[in-house]
């Protein structure tokens, strides 16, 4: 790489993609430097990696917290700030070269929006931003000439399949699930799951919102939604295989009928050090795939019958509109709710399936009307789950 730094915002930098990410340039001081670092309520954490880590800029969003952080951080002259536009404002700041987007959820929407406008490349953890406005998002980047680097290990991987194959039509992208901890099972044993049996994945270390994703499925819903608008390719383009030992992290076939793998163990931190680094690969000292420990490696159809959120993430691709944020605000409220125990395992699809019946639809929604869409679906999810929004 150049010898000069790339100055990384790190949007939520508290949570597992963040504290990943942190690893990353600790490991690269030489070509990364931290610029902004901010959290929703995890005041110590930050407050450790802010003076790890010397950013120029902290915002902690519960504004509840700002005199603690502040009190913490001023000493050291680390600047200071509080609340959702403080979030949408630092990522415009000049010095900034590449905006991670690690926040969970909608919340990433908008000051993804305002990094894109201000002409900062984005490195994309935060995969609703694209199911929820995906157009409007990548209309954007065009228009501001911001490039979207996926972090997700799957769009990581489809992406490194296609440098240096621009220019060739793709035929098929094939995205890669492990199955999640419920694989196999019925909806019979679904019924009577805990929280506590869907956060342990199979494979990888993630937060509690997106494990809970994993074992329904609409993680990968999510993902099919993503790939459309990060490839340009059309649903009926995009295939999902589960493959449980999770080594192969997708593939791309093309029009000749060659398809590529990326390949590797699951880990995080490869995906995040490749979004910051591109076009460069880093030397690393990640753990290898070791080819003759894993002399097996399976594939088989997903059960949409049993885990009915999948279907659903392709219906509100193929519906489109506002659509896939009805989905998604419907999602984020029936986890919660399942994760404080007010509604079971199944429910969750129930929830999302009459928002998406229930939520007036709009084909062609602006900005205003995604913001609309969004709150709207939350309270009729709340209502139907008991959750207060």
């Amino acid at each position: 790489m150049t010898s000069q730094k790339r100055h990384i915002a790190i949007l939520g930098s508290t949570g597992s993609i963040g504290r990943q990410a942190l690893e990353v340039i600790a490991a690269n001081r030489d070509t990364f430097e931290v610029e902004v670092l901010t959290a929703q309520n995890n005041a110590d954490l930050l407050i450790e990696q802010s003076i790890h880590f010397n950013p120029n800029t902290v915002v902690i969003c519960n504004e509840k917290l700002y005199d603690k952080v502040f009190a913490a951080l001023d000493p050291h002259g680390i600047k200071v700030y509080a609340g959702l536009q403080a979030l949408a404002s630092v990522v415009q700041m000049e010095q900034i070269d590449i905006v991670l987007t690690a926040l969970v959820g909608y919340a990433g929407l908008q000051p993804t929006l305002k990094a894109i406008q201000a002409g900062k490349h984005i490195a994309l953890a935060n995969k609703e931003t694209l199911v929820v406005a995906g157009e409007l998002v990548t209309n954007l980047a065009k228009k501001n000439g911001v490039n979207i680097y996926p972090v997700d290990s799957e769009h990581s991987a489809i992406f490194q399949c296609l440098v240096g194959e621009f220019h060739n039509p793709v035929e098929k992208i094939i995205l890669t699930a492990s199955g999640g901890p419920f694989r196999g099972k019925d909806r019979e044993f679904l019924k009577t799951v805990t929280k506590a049996q869907a956060l342990k994945h199979p494979n990888w270390d993630m937060g509690a919102k997106i494990t809970i994703d994993s074992a329904t499925l609409m993680n990968k819903g999510l993902e099919v939604i993503e790939a459309r608008w990060l490839f340009g390719v059309k649903a009926s383009q995009i295939e999902v295989v589960v493959h449980p030992q999770s080594i192969i992290h997708s593939m791309v076939q093309f029009e000749d009928g060659s398809i590529k793998a990326q390949m590797g163990l699951p880990d995080m931190r490869l995906p995040i050090q490749y979004a910051l680094s591109y076009p460069h690969r880093l030397k690393a000292d990640f753990p290898r795939f070791d080819f003759l420990k894993y002399p097996s490696l399976t594939f088989e159809k997903p059960d949409t019958d049993t885990f009915t959120n999948l279907s659903l993430a392709y219906t509100a691709l193929q519906k489109g509109g506002n659509m896939p944020c009805i989905i998604n605000a419907a999602n984020e409220v029936a986890v919660a709710a399942f994760l404080q125990d007010q509604i079971g395992f199944l429910e969750i699809s129930e929830v999302i399936a009459n928002c998406m019946a229930k939520i007036p639809y709009i084909a062609n929604p602006l900005y205003e009307d995604y913001v609309h869409t969004d709150s709207e679906t939350r309270i009729l999810a709340g209502e139907m789950t008991e959750l207060k929004v």
